[in-house]
């Protein structure tokens, strides 16, 4: 028997040219099975969803986050980029598959609560012994019930080889490789309703070797999932690339086979006219982390110049200990102030910020074909946002109430149909539940490091 869930009254935001004002969404097992203006069709035995002064969006899709620096946010609060990461190292090396199993379950509820229904997790920190942190974080995300992308990262390059963290959190190489090969097949899901994909993600350059990079691009090519690892983040990265490799990062990485349709950087804040037309010319994604890269002082990415050069640009929330607290509708309202800051007014509208939120983030995850947009076809994954409250209602536009002021209240999130949030509260997990499991590992994670 077929189920079918009908919002009605809501501003419908499509993302891929339409708006309906008044308009209507019909889902039907889990997909989109009609939009359109006005009034939905009847449907006998629908469950009806009054979306009178909301306005309906795609679910938000986050292309780079951290989940396990929920444990230590607040920490090294007025470090560069290079001293946050000295000092988070000695505390990250003593992750566990527990402590990656609560942080997974606050993460995730937070990301839920700020209407995201996929998040990319960058997870790079595999010290040895410590439990299964590939089927923990797993099994944590299926419970929230959002989407997990799982970057598998690694380093080989610890400081005794010139690399940035210290020796005792970095794999070997071949380690990196098997544990990323292994993830993949135990969890990589490439069905369009999957709630579950791989992407083999070595960390940086100035904490991989060269043989990773390469390694880890071959392997992800042989078993048909996405690459990714940050890239030309900071201004101290670029001139350790110079210095090393007598090359920009950007270039670095085309050296090593890391452009293209199925790769994505994270942040991306340091790019050449150059850099950017090589970028958009191969397809290569970028994620846009503005709250993170704000926090640790690494500059703004020219997003402006990126989308005008047509590449593919999502956001990031990047870790809660770099972004602390933000969700992923506040980036796109950091998103705008950014572009704007750089490049006057007219920098980044609204309407941008949200397509970057939703099908530009679809697109740098290689899921464009199934979400990112309201469209017939494609799995139900919907944002429902209440834009007639106290100041909302005084502005007339949805899309510029939802962007430039405070994230509005979430009256619904569908996953594939399912309601994960309803008028704010968690449907799965509880709220209660999650905060006290990423409070449970934050306590656990700095008592054995006895800060």
């Amino acid at each position: 028997m077929s189920r079918t869930i009908v919002i009605e009254g809501a501003h419908v935001v499509t993302v891929d040219g339409a708006e309906y004002a008044g308009g209507h969404v019909v889902v039907t097992d889990g997909r989109i099975s009609a939009v359109g203006a006005g009034p939905a069709p009847q449907v006998a035995g629908a469950e009806r969803i009054d979306g009178r002064g909301c306005l309906a969006t795609p679910g938000l899709v986050n292309t780079h986050n951290h989940l396990y620096q929920w444990a230590t946010q607040g920490l090294f609060a007025d470090g560069t980029l290079f001293e946050w990461l000295v000092g988070s190292y000695e505390i990250w090396h003593r992750l566990d598959a527990e402590v990656v199993s609560g942080t997974t379950s606050a993460g995730m509820a937070h990301l839920a609560l700020s209407g995201c229904t996929t998040a990319s997790d960058h997870h790079y920190i595999y010290p040895s012994g410590r439990g299964d942190i590939v089927a923990a974080e797993v099994e944590a995300a299926r419970e929230v019930g959002i989407r997990l992308d799982l970057a598998r990262g690694s380093m080989d390059r610890g400081h005794s080889s010139g690399g940035l963290p210290p020796d005792s959190v970095v794999e070997t190489t071949d380690g990196a490789l098997e544990g990323t090969a292994a993830a993949i097949d135990a969890h990589h899901d490439a069905s369009p309703e999957s709630m579950t994909r791989v992407a083999a993600a070595p960390c940086s350059p100035f904490s991989v070797s060269r043989e990773l990079m390469v390694g880890a691009a071959e392997l992800a090519r042989a078993k048909g999932v996405r690459l990714h690892t940050h890239l030309a983040e900071t201004l101290d990265e670029e001139e350790k690339c110079q210095a090393e490799f007598g090359c920009t990062p950007v270039e670095y990485a085309e050296k090593l086979g890391w452009l293209g349709e199925d790769v994505w950087f994270a942040h991306a804040v340091h790019l050449s006219d150059t850099a950017i037309a090589r970028i958009a010319a191969t397809g290569t994604g970028i994620a846009h982390c503005p709250t993170s890269n704000a926090r640790l002082g690494a500059g703004i990415c020219r997003v402006t110049e990126l989308l005008e050069a047509g590449a593919r640009v999502g956001l990031g929330v990047d870790g809660p200990a770099s972004s602390e607290l933000t969700g992923l509708a506040g980036e796109m309202h950091q998103a705008l102030l950014m572009a704007r800051a750089r490049k006057g007014p007219q920098a980044l509208s609204a309407r941008q910020a949200l397509e970057m939120a939703t099908l530009g983030g679809a697109r740098v995850l290689g899921r464009d074909a199934e979400l990112g947009s309201i469209t017939v076809g494609k799995v139900a994954d919907i944002a429902l946002w209440r834009v007639d409250g106290f100041g909302y209602d005084v502005i007339d536009d949805p899309v510029v109430a939802a962007v430039f002021g405070p994230t509005p209240p979430l009256e619904r999130l569908l996953v594939g149909g399912n309601t994960v949030v309803d008028r704010g509260q968690l449907r799965t997990l509880s709220a209660d539940t999650a905060a006290a499991r990423g409070r449970a590992a934050h306590r656990a994670l700095l008592q054995e490091a006895s800060l």
